[in-house]
């Protein structure tokens, strides 16, 4: 794609690491001014490859955990961008499940190990606030294991779902949906739009497209990376799907409907 001093080369890992791996070599290859990635398998791929280009992210959670930056106030070197959440954000969901469906006994965690490396924190923070609740890891890397995962965490009454967001899952979020809809599992699906598309909760960050625009710009008008800090998000947005809801015979609290930000009727 053209534009009047600009030229745009892009690529779409799709949560395939071998593909994400090959785009991030082609894109190097190309030798851009700078390089825009989503995702932690996309830029650690990238980063892997070069020391050099300008590398802004967004959605990675613990950049500095992952050797990306040396801090995040002073990223240094070639790699800065904006963070999807902190650590604590898996606690956050298990209470917010809890809430929602308060006779659940037991949660699914759903992921899949090879496109989700940085889950691990995650899933620690969901443990710690899940008090009373059976947490089961749900590992997943095709439909049929998603399909045989739900069916799992409903083998007795009272389970739920959180889905971690990670390249498959996100790839993979209709029939993550679909399968919790059979099951009748309360499911909390923190990626933006999964609401509307028919799960019961997503609680995710309020993703600004300008941010990471406004990066770019000043890397190619000269500014380092190593000198621009990793942001945190500074909001986040909580959709409820009443429809979903009512399928799943729950109702839900009014001070949590007061809280959303948006309910689907």
């Amino acid at each position: 794609m053209d534009g009047k001093n600009v030229r745009l080369h892009y690529r779409f890992g799709g949560g395939d690491p071998t593909k994400i791996n090959e785009s991030a070599a082609e894109l190097v290859a190309l030798a851009p001014d700078v390089i825009y990635a989503q995702g932690l398998p996309a830029t650690g791929a990238l980063h892997q490859r070069t020391h050099t280009i300008p590398l802004v992210f967004t959605q990675v959670a613990d950049p500095f955990g992952f050797g990306l930056v040396d801090s995040e106030a002073h990223p240094g070197g070639n790699v800065t961008g904006f963070v999807v959440w902190d650590r604590s954000i898996g606690g956050k969901w298990i209470r917010l499940l809890g809430e929602v469906a308060p006779e659940l006994t037991r949660v699914g965690v759903m992921y899949n190990p090879d496109t989700a490396p940085y889950v691990l924190p995650l899933i620690a923070s969901a443990k710690a606030a899940a008090g009373s609740l059976a947490v089961i890891e749900c590992p997943v890397r095709d439909d049929s294991e998603i399909e045989a995962m739900a069916s799992l965490v409903a083998r007795e009454p009272h389970g739920g779902l959180l889905v971690l967001p990670e390249p498959f899952t996100n790839a993979h979020r209709d029939q993550i949906i679909a399968q919790s809809a059979r099951f009748r599992l309360p499911a909390l699906n923190p990626v933006s739009g999964a609401a509307g598309r028919g799960a019961l909760l997503s609680y995710t960050f309020a993703f600004d497209p300008r941010q990471p625009v406004a990066y770019v710009d000043r890397i190619l008008k000269g500014e380092l990376p190593g000198d621009l800090p990793v942001q945190a998000p500074t909001k986040y947005e909580l959709t409820i799907n009443l429809k979903t809801a009512k399928a799943l015979g729950l109702t839900i609290p009014t001070t949590l409907l007061a809280r959303a930000d948006e309910v689907i009727e």
